[in-house]
């Protein structure tokens, strides 16, 4: 059996060069979007996990012998066409061509290692009298596993063409595209009627693959035997929750361990680009504003990408892995003595890159209650833009300890965690009363990772969040070099005092210029207490000084409820106004250094502290409450999940940072 044969088919209406629009069908964990990327040139993710996808993805692609470009629909993953959920009534809706013209043709990706289940769907396919195309993928896992499909009989039986590839090495591409030419519609002989039931349908499916399918034992059996012994240890309820943590554990750890260079790298970069800029324009408020309010600001959030991409290279290797729904099983378990259906790990683990297309997915659940529990604690879940403020303040408490800022990394992801299990704990013995309903998962066959997906994961990411926060954290961050630089102050009496001293002939120059020093730190800390950032601040610092936090570091809070990332570029806006931090120094090392009205580090250890079980626990983040309103067609929930988890993060914070301050830790 070679990826590229195509077997033979009985003749009927063909598609040939009219071929305008097809879809793409298929089981969850068959490959079928790894598929569409390959013939569309895309790179569309999802998950391994049923109904993660509830939207169809749209791709263009040019074939050889069409003279126009051939449209690619990716439907979801489903099992059954007649489900009553919500991506089997997308599927539904596509395939009969509600809308858009109808489809040409429908390619089934089916999963050479589970034949009988993925034929099920082939079949109600085929009633349908659609053009099929069989896309039998992960043929290489399958010889692995001893299991050898007769293509041609396959195609025999069920009248359409039967392609063997491999999707993720691009094996077998020519010979579907020239299958979908030619594709006809037919219905086997053999196929039962919709009258007879479900139950026929599947025995028909398991016959049918029985008929075609020859396995060799040995090879089978010892595939088995290390799957069976794999699956043994993680999802064991005890040591599969080892087993996540400790790869957690590492991952969190590698992002420091290996992103520092590129981090240096850019830090020089923008370093050098404000000194070009304070070189080329002359001294004022237009070099001052691209000097420390863009390139400063900029820098602030551009420094933190490379964890970020690194972060999704090494989830993507997990996934592909198929480890992610070993993880999955085992969080169910947990997940169900909180209160929350299984099916909330979907909207949960897509919370970890956003809040808004995670509580957006919590559609999928159809219990109301269940739904409105998983939408009011995914915001607890550490998004993407949050990463920043937690290499940020991890660097600021670890630095220079990459092991243990790794821990603390992993443990905002934990306390996230944590919080929204205990919240769902107790809404569902208070205002959400009631019982979760169970999961259905499957476990993927494990499968050797993609590097280049992984790549192109970890790029496509980064590209995102740069385009997604680029344009709002360039205008904060130019609102807020506005607000720290004006009004302009006039200088004191006291900076004015010691510029004379610096300026008499007698003095020597050492002293003249640590008397000029501090001079400008004294003028540079009045003008930013009398800026409007410093009267905002100062005006509702009281309420976070039990934090630990002064007027600056609340400027910082204050802003983040517009995008959770600004806070690093608003803290490095506001720490590059004292004439102590250049724009050519590093921006931990900027940011580490700012000082209070007193003299004191802003950043104390019991101060950061606070600040990051503060940003792990806030909800900081104003287009979620609005999707939270929109989802659960009410202000009151949005109100709730903004008081509940402000107030939370208060209390914990304030626990943290006046802890640390009784155990002599300030």
């Amino acid at each position: 059996m070679t990826p590229s044969a195509v077997a033979a088919q009985p003749a009927d209406q063909p598609v040939a060069t009219t071929v305008t629009r097809i879809v793409l069908a298929g089981n969850p964990n068959t490959g079928k979007t790894t598929l569409f990327n390959a013939l569309c040139g895309a790179r569309a993710k999802t998950s391994n996990f049923p109904g993660t996808t509830t939207a169809v993805r749209t791709g263009r692609s040019a074939w050889v012998g069409v003279d126009h470009p051939v449209d690619v629909l990716d439907l979801p993953g489903i099992y059954d066409l007649h489900l009553d959920l919500p991506e089997c009534e997308i599927a539904r809706a596509a395939l009969i061509g509600v809308g858009p013209p109808t489809l040409d043709a429908v390619i089934v990706v089916v999963d050479a290692c589970n034949l009988p289940r993925n034929l099920v769907l082939v079949g109600q396919l085929l009633a349908s009298e659609h053009r099929v195309v069989v896309a039998l993928n992960m043929t290489d896992l399958a010889q692995r596993r001893g299991i050898a499909i007769d293509a041609s009989a396959l195609s025999a039986r069920l009248g359409v063409p039967v392609v063997p590839m491999v999707a993720r090495k691009h094996a077998g591409l020519p010979a579907l595209r020239a299958a979908v030419l030619t594709a006809r519609r037919t219905r086997p002989s053999d196929l039962p009627s919709s009258a007879a039931g479900m139950d026929a349908l599947v025995a028909w499916a398991e016959s049918l693959a029985a008929d075609v399918t020859s396995a060799d034992a040995k090879v089978a059996g010892v595939a088995d035997t290390l799957t069976e012994r794999l699956d043994h240890v993680l999802t064991h309820p005890v040591f599969g929750m080892f087993v996540f943590l400790a790869v957690m554990g590492g991952l969190f750890w590698t992002l420091f361990a290996l992103a520092t260079i590129p981090m240096d790298l850019i830090e020089a970069t923008f370093a050098g680009l404000g000194q070009v800029v304070n070189d080329l324009l002359p001294p004022g408020p237009i070099c001052d504003l691209i000097a420390q309010g863009v390139v400063g600001g900029i820098a602030g959030t551009v420094v933190f990408l490379p964890q970020i991409c690194l972060l999704f290279f090494l989830i993507t290797l997990l996934e592909d892995t198929g480890y992610l729904a070993r993880a999955a099983f085992v969080l169910d378990r947990l997940l169900s003595r909180f209160g929350l259906p299984g099916h909330a790990f979907v909207p949960l683990l897509t919370a970890h890159a956003c809040a808004l297309p995670g509580i957006m997915s919590a559609r999928l659940i159809h219990d109301p209650r269940d739904r409105l529990a998983t939408i009011l604690i995914a915001p607890f879940m550490s998004c993407s833009a949050r990463l920043p403020v937690y290499v940020l303040l991890t660097t600021l408490l670890f630095g220079g300890r990459p092991a243990a800022a790794g821990l603390a990394f992993a443990g905002c992801y934990l306390l996230g965690a944590g919080a929204a299990m205990f919240t769902a704990f107790v809404f569902g013995r208070t205002i959400l009363r009631g019982r979760p309903s169970p999961m259905i998962l499957e476990l993927p066959t494990y499968k050797k990772p993609s590097l280049r997906n992984a790549l192109l994961a970890a790029k496509d990411q980064g590209l995102s969040f740069l385009s997604t926060a680029g344009t709002v954290i360039v205008t904060i961050c130019i609102v807020m070099w506005w607000l720290s630089a004006y009004p302009r102050v006039p200088v004191t009496s006291e900076v004015q005092a010691l510029r004379q001293q610096a300026a008499a002939p007698d003095v020597p120059l050492e002293r003249a210029a640590a008397l000029r020093e501090e001079a400008d730190l004294l003028q540079s800390k009045a003008a930013q207490a009398g800026s409007h950032a410093g009267r905002i601040g100062q005006a509702v610092a009281p309420i976070f000084k039990p934090l630990g936090f002064d007027w600056q570091l609340t400027v910082g809070v204050l802003t983040s409820f517009l995008a959770r990332e600004v806070f690093v570029s608003t803290m490095s806006v506001l720490a590059g106004g004292q004439a102590a931090s250049d724009v050519d120094e590093g921006v931990v090392t900027r940011i580490r250094s700012m000082t209070r009205e007193d003299g004191a580090l802003v950043f104390t250890p019991a101060a950061a502290a606070a600040a990051l079980v503060f940003f792990v626990l806030a909800m900081q983040c104003l287009p979620t409450l609005t999707v939270t309103r929109k989802e659960t067609g009410h202000i009151k929930y949005a109100a709730l999940q903004l008081g509940y988890m402000s107030g939370l993060a208060y209390i914990v914070a304030f626990i943290v940072h006046q802890g640390l301050r009784l155990a002599g830790v300030s």
